[in-house]
Protein backbone atom coordinates (compact mmCIF):
# COMPACT_ATOMS: atom_id res chain seq x y z
CA UNK A 1 0.00 0.00 0.00
CA UNK A 2 2.69 2.20 0.63
CA UNK A 3 3.49 2.51 -2.96
CA UNK A 4 0.14 4.07 -3.63
CA UNK A 5 0.67 6.84 -1.20
CA UNK A 6 2.24 10.10 -2.91
CA UNK A 7 4.51 11.65 -0.06
CA UNK A 8 6.47 13.92 -2.85
CA UNK A 9 5.96 14.72 -6.15
CA UNK A 10 9.32 15.70 -8.09
CA UNK A 11 9.36 19.28 -9.41
CA UNK A 12 11.57 20.04 -12.47
CA UNK A 13 14.28 22.64 -11.74
CA UNK A 14 12.64 24.65 -14.88
CA UNK A 15 9.20 24.86 -13.79
CA UNK A 16 7.52 27.86 -13.76
CA UNK A 17 3.68 27.70 -12.25
CA UNK A 18 2.58 30.76 -14.15
CA UNK A 19 2.52 28.95 -17.70
CA UNK A 20 -0.34 26.28 -16.22
CA UNK A 21 -3.59 27.63 -17.29
CA UNK A 22 -6.09 28.69 -14.69
CA UNK A 23 -9.49 26.92 -14.43
CA UNK A 24 -11.67 30.23 -14.48
CA UNK A 25 -15.52 29.62 -14.36
CA UNK A 26 -17.94 32.29 -16.52
CA UNK A 27 -20.29 32.65 -13.48
CA UNK A 28 -19.90 32.35 -9.75
CA UNK A 29 -22.07 30.24 -8.17
CA UNK A 30 -21.76 29.59 -4.23
CA UNK A 31 -23.14 26.64 -2.98
CA UNK A 32 -25.49 26.84 -0.09
CA UNK A 33 -28.11 24.77 1.95
CA UNK A 34 -31.70 26.43 1.42
CA UNK A 35 -34.95 25.49 3.35
CA UNK A 36 -37.81 25.65 0.75
CA UNK A 37 -40.03 29.10 1.89
CA UNK A 38 -43.56 28.22 0.47
CA UNK A 39 -44.97 25.58 -0.83
CA UNK A 40 -44.21 24.89 -4.26
CA UNK A 41 -44.87 21.93 -7.35
CA UNK A 42 -42.92 20.65 -9.97
CA UNK A 43 -43.91 21.22 -13.56
CA UNK A 44 -42.22 18.42 -14.62
CA UNK A 45 -43.43 15.73 -12.57
CA UNK A 46 -46.10 17.21 -10.00
CA UNK A 47 -44.42 16.73 -6.90
CA UNK A 48 -45.18 19.16 -3.73
CA UNK A 49 -42.44 20.33 -2.05
CA UNK A 50 -43.61 21.61 0.99
CA UNK A 51 -42.40 24.47 3.42
CA UNK A 52 -39.05 23.46 5.19
CA UNK A 53 -37.85 20.95 2.72
CA UNK A 54 -34.03 21.42 2.83
CA UNK A 55 -32.00 21.52 -0.36
CA UNK A 56 -28.62 21.99 -2.05
CA UNK A 57 -28.79 25.44 -4.34
CA UNK A 58 -26.54 27.20 -5.85
CA UNK A 59 -26.89 30.75 -5.21
CA UNK A 60 -25.77 34.06 -7.78
CA UNK A 61 -25.83 37.71 -8.09
CA UNK A 62 -28.65 38.29 -10.50
CA UNK A 63 -27.15 40.98 -12.39
CA UNK A 64 -28.40 43.84 -15.01
CA UNK A 65 -31.35 46.27 -14.46
CA UNK A 66 -33.03 44.02 -11.80
CA UNK A 67 -30.07 43.26 -10.05
CA UNK A 68 -30.28 45.41 -6.98
CA UNK A 69 -33.94 46.83 -5.56
CA UNK A 70 -32.94 50.30 -3.10
CA UNK A 71 -29.39 48.90 -3.04
CA UNK A 72 -30.29 45.45 -1.96
CA UNK A 73 -29.10 42.88 -3.60
CA UNK A 74 -31.31 40.38 -5.49
CA UNK A 75 -30.30 36.50 -5.75
CA UNK A 76 -30.82 33.81 -7.86
CA UNK A 77 -31.17 30.29 -6.66
CA UNK A 78 -30.95 27.09 -8.65
CA UNK A 79 -32.46 23.97 -7.04
CA UNK A 80 -33.48 20.39 -7.91
CA UNK A 81 -37.23 18.68 -7.24
CA UNK A 82 -36.78 15.85 -5.35
CA UNK A 83 -38.17 12.91 -7.40
CA UNK A 84 -37.12 14.10 -11.59
CA UNK A 85 -34.01 16.17 -10.81
CA UNK A 86 -35.57 18.76 -13.08
CA UNK A 87 -33.50 21.98 -12.39
CA UNK A 88 -35.90 25.11 -10.47
CA UNK A 89 -34.89 28.46 -10.35
CA UNK A 90 -36.49 31.32 -8.20
CA UNK A 91 -35.23 34.55 -7.18
CA UNK A 92 -35.74 36.35 -4.60
CA UNK A 93 -37.67 39.71 -3.61
CA UNK A 94 -37.12 42.46 -1.48
CA UNK A 95 -40.20 44.49 -3.01
CA UNK A 96 -42.47 42.27 -1.39
CA UNK A 97 -39.97 40.54 1.12
CA UNK A 98 -41.03 37.06 -0.57
CA UNK A 99 -39.42 35.18 -3.63
CA UNK A 100 -40.38 34.95 -7.00
CA UNK A 101 -40.31 31.49 -9.10
CA UNK A 102 -38.80 31.63 -12.55
CA UNK A 103 -39.01 28.53 -14.11
CA UNK A 104 -38.99 24.45 -13.21
CA UNK A 105 -42.10 25.00 -10.61
CA UNK A 106 -45.22 27.15 -9.51
CA UNK A 107 -46.04 28.37 -6.75
CA UNK A 108 -49.42 27.29 -4.73
CA UNK A 109 -49.61 30.15 -2.74
CA UNK A 110 -48.67 33.50 -3.39
CA UNK A 111 -48.65 36.15 -0.15
CA UNK A 112 -48.40 39.43 -2.77
CA UNK A 113 -51.34 38.61 -4.66
CA UNK A 114 -53.21 38.27 -0.90
CA UNK A 115 -51.93 41.64 0.01
CA UNK A 116 -53.40 43.16 -3.06
CA UNK A 117 -56.98 41.62 -2.63
CA UNK A 118 -56.58 43.12 0.82
CA UNK A 119 -55.40 46.51 -0.67
CA UNK A 120 -58.54 46.49 -3.20
CA UNK A 121 -61.03 45.35 -0.70
CA UNK A 122 -59.66 47.99 1.63
CA UNK A 123 -59.77 50.55 -0.78
CA UNK A 124 -63.34 49.61 -2.19
CA UNK A 125 -64.51 49.79 1.62
CA UNK A 126 -62.77 53.19 1.94
CA UNK A 127 -65.09 53.87 -1.35
CA UNK A 128 -68.07 52.94 0.09
CA UNK A 129 -67.31 54.85 3.30
CA UNK A 130 -66.77 57.61 1.91
CA UNK A 131 -69.48 57.31 -0.77
CA UNK A 132 -71.78 56.97 2.37
CA UNK A 133 -70.66 59.86 4.12
CA UNK A 134 -71.41 61.82 0.74
CA UNK A 135 -74.40 60.89 0.02
CA UNK A 136 -75.16 61.87 4.03
CA UNK A 137 -73.70 65.43 3.02
CA UNK A 138 -76.00 65.91 -0.02
CA UNK A 139 -79.30 64.76 1.84
CA UNK A 140 -78.72 66.90 4.62
CA UNK A 141 -77.72 69.77 2.20
CA UNK A 142 -81.03 68.91 0.00
CA UNK A 143 -82.97 69.15 3.00
CA UNK A 144 -81.33 72.53 4.32
CA UNK A 145 -82.46 74.01 1.13
CA UNK A 146 -86.02 72.94 1.29
CA UNK A 147 -86.75 74.39 4.80
CA UNK A 148 -85.32 77.01 3.34
CA UNK A 149 -87.79 77.26 0.78
CA UNK A 150 -90.35 76.05 2.65
CA UNK A 151 -89.98 79.03 5.21
CA UNK A 152 -90.18 81.24 1.85
CA UNK A 153 -93.27 79.74 0.94
CA UNK A 154 -94.54 80.54 4.84
CA UNK A 155 -93.28 84.34 4.39
CA UNK A 156 -95.33 84.43 0.80
CA UNK A 157 -98.52 83.24 2.66
CA UNK A 158 -98.32 85.16 5.41
CA UNK A 159 -97.52 88.85 2.92
CA UNK A 160 -100.70 87.39 0.69
CA UNK A 161 -102.86 86.84 4.04
CA UNK A 162 -102.35 90.23 4.66
CA UNK A 163 -103.19 91.82 1.24
CA UNK A 164 -106.14 89.86 0.84
CA UNK A 165 -107.26 90.83 4.79
CA UNK A 166 -106.95 94.88 4.28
Amino acid sequence: MGERKILNKYIPADFDPTLIPKLSSTKEFKATQKRNEGKVQCNNCGTFMYRGKKFNSLKEDVGGSQGKYLGIQRYRFYIKCVVCSRGITFKTDPENGDYEMESGASRNYEVWKDKEKHEETAEEDKEENTGAIEQLEKRVEESRKEMEEIDRLEEIKELNSRHVTM
